[in-house]
Order: structure tokens, then sequence, then C-alpha cells
């Protein structure tokens, strides 16, 4: 095991969670849960997962559904598997070692099509316009592979079943190429924005659908992080306690 290190606590100290490399999560992970529908039951996959925040957070918010922690960097899946037993979740949640393009292993696992909720945060940096660190974990952290975004939103949706919910949390400016790479394979989008500040352009955006929806697109009135002060504003404060984004 790892040397000891004190966690990081997210939703007032209800989640513990240990994590050494790569990208360290904290509001976006929180954002991309709270964006999540409820799941009375059923399956949750977080796919590129981490450290497990966003799963392990919506393991506690879902208490009767079932998480996969798919992720294939070995010290992040390591932190993972720290973190299930940390927040003594291992009745409920799992992880599967494994990249998120490989298809025998989904199939192997039995994540083909067979997710009732699908959470992603994929690395925000396309390799070709990248600075890529000369540290490998924060560069698989950070940087997308080939294919880009397309391909990590097609394998990303194939976890899914029928009837699912997919909830992404990206940057602002990749919209269009987030569009792109949902257009015939989601319906019933909604695209929330996140502002760092009242009077600034979005920075994030979260953007939620379900398979097989023939619902119209919707653009929805987003979230302020920061007051004038740079202290969280109230909506903001609150999501980080718990309470959910979208109505579900």
């Amino acid at each position: 095991m790892a040397e000891n290190f004190a966690p990081d606590l997210l939703l007032d100290g209800r989640l513990k969670l240990f994590q050494r490399t790569g990208h360290r999560a904290g509001t976006d992970a929180v954002l991309l849960a709270a964006a999540a529908p409820a799941l009375p039951s059923g399956l949750i996959v977080d796919a590129g997962a981490g450290a497990g925040t966003v799963g392990l957070l919506l393991a506690q918010i879902n208490p009767d559904a079932r998480v996969v922690l798919l992720e294939k960097n070995p010290v992040a899946a390591e932190d993972a598997r720290r973190n299930i037993e940390a927040n003594f979740l291992a009745g409920r949640a799992r992880l599967v070692e494994a990249d998120l393009f490989d298809k025998a292993a989904r199939k192997a696992e039995g994540l083909v099509e067979a997710a009732d909720l699908v959470v992603t945060n994929p690395p925000f940096m396309e390799a070709r316009a990248a600075r890529v660190s000369p540290d490998a974990d924060r560069a698989m952290a950070h940087v997308l592979g080939e294919g880009g975004l397309g391909l990590w939103l097609k394998a990303a949706l194939a976890l899914l079943r029928p009837g699912g919910f997919f909830v992404l949390i990206h940057r602002a400016d990749a919209l269009g190429d987030i569009l792109a790479g949902l257009a015939g394979r989601l319906g019933g989008l909604e695209i929330f924005p996140i502002f760092p500040r009242a009077d600034r352009a979005a920075i994030r955006v979260l953007v939620r659908g379900r398979k097989g929806s023939k619902a119209p697109l919707a653009l929805l009135p987003g979230l302020v992080l920061h007051g004038a002060d740079g202290a969280f504003t109230p909506a903001a404060e609150a999501v980080h306690r718990g309470r959910k984004l979208f109505d579900q």
C-alpha cells in the first residue's frame, strides 16, 4: 500500500478521498455528481474514474445502486481501491482496472450496454494542441489520446443501456465537439454552463442526455461559482454540501 497521507474530504467530510497522482479531484467532480439523476437502483459506471471521486460520491447519494469505477492508470486504480475501502463501500462499489477503449475488457466485465447511468470527466486537452506534462500520470489524466473527445464519448456511450442517462463535464469551449460526438446517440440533451463569476464567460459545461430519447435540446441557466469576494456563492456552497443541480 502507498505511504500514509491525509485524505481530502468532500461533501462536508462524508467522502474520504486518497489521491496521489494525475488530476486531483475537487469542484468538477462535485458538479458532475450533482448533475447526475437520482438512481433508486441499477448500475452506475464512472468512466475514467481516477481515484473514484465521482462514482463514490454517487454511491453515497444512491444507496441502492451498484457502482463500477473504470480506470486504467495503475496508481489511480490503487487509490480507487483504497477509497472504496475507506468509505465502507466495498459491498456496492468495485474497481475495473481496464482501458475504456478495450472492447474485450468491457465485454468480459459485463459492461456492454449495461449501465443505467454513465458519468465521465474526460481529459480536458487534445494531444495535438497540448503541452504534455513529463509526468506520465498527469499526462494520462489531462490529455486525450488518439481519436480525441469523439472516441472517448463513443466508448463511454457503449457502456450505456437503452434508456440510460449520460452525464459529462468538460471545458465550455469544447461544447461544439461534445455535441458533435453525441449527435445521433443521445436525446433530451440538457446543457448547464458553469461560470467562475457572474460577469465572466462560462469555463465548464455539464451535458446530460438519455439514450433513445427524442426530447429537444435545452439550455439551462447554469451556476455561478464565486462572488465578488472570491468565496463560493450560496448556490455553489449548497452544491458542495450535496444539493442537486438539475430537477430530476
